[in-house]
């Protein structure tokens, strides 16, 4: 029996097994982690492309009661590793504990966005996310500075992913189709072992400058540097001039403004 696709869960399921197999194949098992879950399998179309990679140790996970059911039904091998939870929701720990995994999905698009900066919040136990996404989702994760695209999600996981977009996906290679083309991008956890800088401070620099991207960063990140003499060439510009490094430079100055010099 099939399942029926929830638009309130934002299932589109992918019926083109051709694109299945390319995304499970530009898996690359970053850092040599085979350890892998897969969100939102529905059916099982990805599921079974994954599975033919016999070196990877596959888990998958779906809040859909239906798709669970459907799974546990036609993947008996996986029966200890079909997880109904909400990713979102879930403590990540409590079925991978402290080891790498990797995450891998055609991802629903209602929370996409939200899939990628929990993935930004377990970075150190995630080497690589792959799978597919809203178009404009995948571009403005991908996209480079110097376009109204590039914005807060660009830099945060710039900052320590490595961000490749594979290929796009038409509409109707999915049931039911969505009323947007699809992209499928792979981000490799960077080099980064320390960051070099203060990475509460960073993120708040990024999301302040963002959040008025019309403004110069003098302007919008005034309640940071507050009255004092700091200065910097970056707060002439705004933000989507600025790359990763110019955001951690940027963070970096904003950490040695002497505190006691801000006006309340």
């Amino acid at each position: 029996m099939a399942v029926k696709a929830k638009k309130h869960l934002g299932q589109h399921f992918l019926t083109d097994k051709n694109i299945c197999l390319k995304i499970a194949a530009q898996y690359r098992n970053h850092n040599g982690c085979n350890k892998v879950l897969e969100i939102g399998p529905g059916m099982g179309a990805l599921t079974d492309f994954l599975l033919q990679r016999e070196e990877l140790d596959l888990y998958v996970m779906d809040i859909d009661r239906d798709s669970i059911a459907y799974l546990n039904d036609h993947y008996p091998a996986l029966t200890d590793k079909i997880i109904e939870a909400d990713f979102l929701k879930m403590d990540l720990k409590k079925i991978m504990g402290d080891a790498p995994f990797g995450v891998v999905g055609n991802f629903p698009y209602n929370i996409s966005s939200q899939i990628l900066f929990k993935c930004l919040d377990h970075r150190n136990q995630i080497p690589e996310i792959m799978g597919m996404f809203q178009k404009e989702v995948a571009e403005r994760v991908a996209e480079k500075p110097g376009s109204k695209t590039y914005g807060i999600m660009s830099v945060l996981l710039q900052a320590f992913y490595d961000i490749e977009y594979c290929f796009t996906v038409d509409e109707h290679v999915f049931n039911p189709p969505p009323k947007v083309k699809s992209g499928v991008i792979r981000c490799t956890r960077n080099s980064r072992e320390t960051f070099p800088c203060n990475e509460k401070l960073f993120i708040q620099v990024v999301k302040m400058s963002f959040n008025q991207r019309r403004k110069t960063i003098r302007n919008s990140i005034k309640q940071l540097i507050g009255g004092t003499n700091f200065d910097h060439p970056f707060l002439t510009l705004r933000p989507e001039r600025l790359s990763v490094e110019d955001f951690i430079e940027l963070t970096q100055a904003v950490e040695k403004i002497d505190r006691t010099a801000v006006s309340e």
